[in-house]
């Protein structure tokens, strides 16, 4: 089988093995991660919660998830991704069943916080994993494969959410519901994960001795050259230049994206009264938002890859996102269908970014290193998701608005955008041939 044929046989089989079940445990993590803002239509109401309460109880989940971060990612590297994936999903099973029991807001507080603490390094472990199977080339088509799960969570979780929201079997409320029955999921998923997925190429049985060869060599190669720029310990990463700068970028990013995404069924309910929609059908609408923002990823993705750049396509995605955000909220005063519209389009932006920065620390780290890097970057930048709806939450009891909360958003990602494209000296590009002729890694090399 001549290389051209062999890598396109290769890719689908990796890719149609790893990326539907990768998708659908990612898709249940973001689903038990978000589904806060939708209990928070019926729990703040019955257990007394102001809105800077809910938002501090669901921003303190990053604080949780800061600090075991990348403790998590070291261990890990040492007993393997299909391991700890499963290790992973148990865990927070357990605790996101947990917080239908809550009644106080400390009680609230501590089981946000240990769902934090379970769910650490759960994505940079996916993101390890993939970067172990994949060419650099292929990165950000494949981590857009199963990313698709942030929006796709989304839109199937808010029709699903405000349905589970009406339920009330057993003495209990429908969102204590809602909290049970999404947990499920992720406990069946993380026992088939033990068994469903291999730590490496050499163990997997789906694909035959000839394309396990060719798949070990490229990557290996591939691993060399990068180590020839660069050759990093897992602590050492967590020092570089690039990567503490990528940090910076991506807490101002998440800081403006989980303010918004927290609180965006708690605006839109606002905004929805005034058009007499019910529940149900907000569920259904922003099902439907998320569904452009499933499709933003996937174009700016594969024309991430196509053109071979990765810092540009994130910023003009935050400035979009930023600039929609804003708009909407002053917007809505006029225009109810507007102001959906521009929040259509702040998503769409917003998870249009991932795709193309994710395939950044990828491309100029390898092995522990790579696994380390991510580790702190999602570490660093998701405690921005603790500082922004805890502010969106304190602005809106302050000034009874949500506009000044959505002009900080937006600023804040307008910062990130900046900060990735003018401050980040890697380009993020893949190896340009399978022969070795053309690499950027010596322009990288020459430019640090």
């Amino acid at each position: 089988m001549n290389p051209i044929t062999l890598e396109r046989t290769v890719t689908k089989k990796v890719t149609l093995r790893l990326i539907p079940f990768l998708f659908l445990c990612f898709i249940i993590a973001i689903l038990d991660r978000v589904n806060i803002g939708f209990a928070a239509l019926q729990m703040n109401e019955d257990l007394g919660f102001s809105n800077a309460v809910f938002g501090l109880g669901a921003g303190i989940f990053f604080l949780g998830y800061f600090l075991l971060e990348v403790p998590g990612s070291a261990m890990m590297t040492k007993i393997g991704a299909r391991k700890w994936i499963s290790r992973i999903m148990v865990t927070w099973a357990i605790i996101a069943i947990l917080m239908a029991f809550v009644q106080t807001p400390w009680q609230f507080y501590t089981a946000r916080f240990l769902l934090g603490v379970a769910e650490a390094s759960f994505y940079p472990c996916m993101v390890y994993y993939l970067s172990g199977f994949y060419q650099t080339k292929h990165h950000a088509k494949a981590i857009a494969g199963f990313m698709l799960a942030i929006p796709g969570a989304n839109a199937l979780g808010s029709p699903l959410s405000t349905f589970l929201l009406g339920i009330d079997w057993l003495g209990f409320a429908g969102w204590q519901w809602l909290f049970i029955l999404e947990a499920i999921p992720a406990l069946i998923l993380g026992v088939i994960a033990y068994f469903y997925l291999d730590d490496k190429i050499e163990d997997v049985k789906w694909l035959n001795k000839e394309e396990k060869h060719w798949l070990i060599d490229v990557i290996t190669k591939e691993n060399q050259k990068k180590e020839e720029v660069k050759h990093y310990t897992f602590t050492q990463a967590l020092k570089d230049r690039d990567v503490l700068i990528l940090s910076l970028g991506y807490f101002c990013w998440m800081m403006g994206y989980y303010g918004i995404n927290m609180f965006l069924p708690t605006i839109s309910q606002g905004l929805s009264e005034t058009t007499s929609l019910s529940m149900q059908n907000m569920g259904w609408l922003l099902g439907l938002m998320y569904l452009f923002a499933m499709g933003a990823m996937i174009f700016v993705g594969n024309h991430s890859d196509k053109k071979n750049e990765r810092r540009w396509h994130v910023a003009t995605c935050l400035i979009i996102s930023s600039l929609a955000m804003i708009a909407s909220s002053y917007i809505a005063e006029t225009s109810i269908i507007l102001s959906f519209v521009f929040l259509t389009v702040a998503l769409c932006g917003a998870f249009g970014a991932y795709s193309p920065f994710w395939a950044i620390p990828p491309s100029f780290l390898t092995g522990a290193a790579a696994g380390g890097a991510i580790a702190l970057i999602n570490s660093i930048g998701n405690l921005g998701g603790f500082f922004g709806p805890y502010i969106v939450g304190y602005i809106k009891d302050a000034t009874g608005s949500f506009h000044n909360g959505m002009l900080f958003l937006g600023i804040s990602m307008i910062i990130g955008a900046l900060i990735i494209v003018f401050l980040v000296k890697q380009s993020g590009k893949a190896l340009k041939s399978l022969d070795g002729k053309t690499t950027d890694y010596k322009k990288i090399e020459k430019s640090s």
